[in-house]
């Protein structure tokens, strides 16, 4: 069923304000999430905090149990935690790195993800290694394959990149994964909420995820998917009363399903927000959301690819709806700052965010404009007109 674009702007004030192209930053909410979250903050106000947090215990249940239908896995092997980075971090530093273990990871890596590989690998010994892009610019399933070995503890992919179009090819990298029998991290960031994320399918032994962004959630919330015969196998890097049970004066015992890698305080209103978001988008339908944004994507890439002095940066046999771009006239945070001016809202990708990526293709300080469903032809249209003015005047 194709999306209703009238009824989701409606239900989306902030389409009256601005022309959002910053999907991939934080999207706008839908009004059902705003108000999920101040019915929450409101009751907090008028009866107290933990008394609403005691109130809300269906609302949240609800939250773990849309995130396992979206991701298709079962409540349990859900934690919630305050955004996508400490969501990723809570498994990657849950695993047992030994000297000589080999980390492979991809050129697109994000920098939070890198830094920490680099940081593990000081403090253990472990090597990590940059598998290489094929002529698509995404990762070469064939040559992971052939790099796989007894010593391998983990691959770590980047499934949408923060500085381009593409799309990892997952499904792939985790039948690789799968053959070998080494645990497969996937970090979804940006493609939770745009695309079918069926962990079954790609094949992955966790995944991290946010709510700010496809999925449109309130921002401090992320969360982080295990597989069940891995939970127990993996000791999270911090624990505390939530997390873990003090049984004796010298003894505790931690938790035995996903919840072990949360912690006790958390953003509430937040969680039940999300939710709500989750329900939202499977409402809609994963596949019907990314068949329209990948639409509305490649309508801008040929678009700008148009405008004299633009070139187009986004690589990848299937791409999603980032698009990057730079012109020869002026520099990224010229431009951003020129549409916002405009009421239209991008952001800018630096080299530092994407490093091996940007080195290898030399790229610069990108304009990065994501879109979603709820945009429309006529904003791509207005979009590029108005950027066709700012490069020029």
């Amino acid at each position: 069923m194709a999306i209703d674009v009238e009824t989701v702007r409606a239900e989306t004030p902030g389409t009256a304000n601005v022309l959002h192209f910053n999907n991939a930053g934080a999207a706008l909410p839908p009004q059902p999430v705003m108000d999920a979250q101040v019915a929450h903050l409101e009751r907090e106000a008028a009866i107290g905090g933990y008394e609403a947090e005691a109130e809300a215990e269906p609302q949240l249940q609800n939250t773990y149990d849309a995130i396992a239908r979206l991701l298709g896995c079962d409540g349990n092997e859900i934690a919630i935690v305050e955004n996508a980075t400490r969501a990723w971090d809570m498994a990657f530093y849950a695993m047992p790195f030994e000297a000589g273990d080999r980390i492979l990871t991809s050129r697109a890596a994000y920098a939070s993800n890198h830094i920490a590989c680099l940081q593990v690998a000081e403090r253990t010994g472990a090597d990590v290694e940059v598998v290489p892009h094929d002529d698509h610019g995404q990762i070469d399933v064939n040559a992971l394959r052939t790099m796989m070995d007894d010593r391998v503890a983990l691959i770590a992919l980047t499934h949408v990149p923060t500085n381009g179009g593409l799309v990892n090819p997952a499904a792939e990298v985790g039948a690789v994964a799968d053959d070998a029998g080494v645990p497969f991290l996937l970090d979804a960031c940006q493609s939770a909420g745009q695309m079918p994320l069926s962990v079954d399918d790609i094949g992955c032994t966790m995944l991290s995820a946010t709510g700010r962004k496809y999925l449109r959630g309130p921002r401090g919330t992320g969360f982080l998917y295990v597989q069940r015969d891995w939970i127990e196998r993996l000791e999270p890097p911090l624990l505390d009363l939530h997390a873990a049970t003090w049984t004796g004066p010298d003894t505790y015992e931690i938790q035995p399903d996903a919840r072990r890698f949360e912690t006790y305080e958390g953003h509430v209103a937040g969680k039940v927000g999300l939710g709500v978001a989750v329900e939202y988008a499977l409402e809609l339908g994963l596949g019907t959301i990314f068949e329209r944004v990948q639409r509305l994507a490649s309508t801008l890439r040929t678009a700008l690819s148009d405008v004299p002095g633009v070139t187009v940066h986004d690589v990848g046999r299937t791409r999603c709806g980032i698009t990057t771009f730079s012109a020869e006239q002026k520099d990224a945070q010229t431009i951003q700052a020129a549409l916002r001016e405009r009421g239209i809202n991008v952001s800018v990708s630096t080299p530092s965010s994407t490093r091996l990526d940007a080195e290898a293709r030399n790229l610069p300080d990108l304009i990065r404009a994501s879109v979603h469903y709820y945009n429309t032809k006529e904003e791509v249209e207005r979009f590029v007109t108005v950027l066709q003015r700012v490069v020029t005047e």
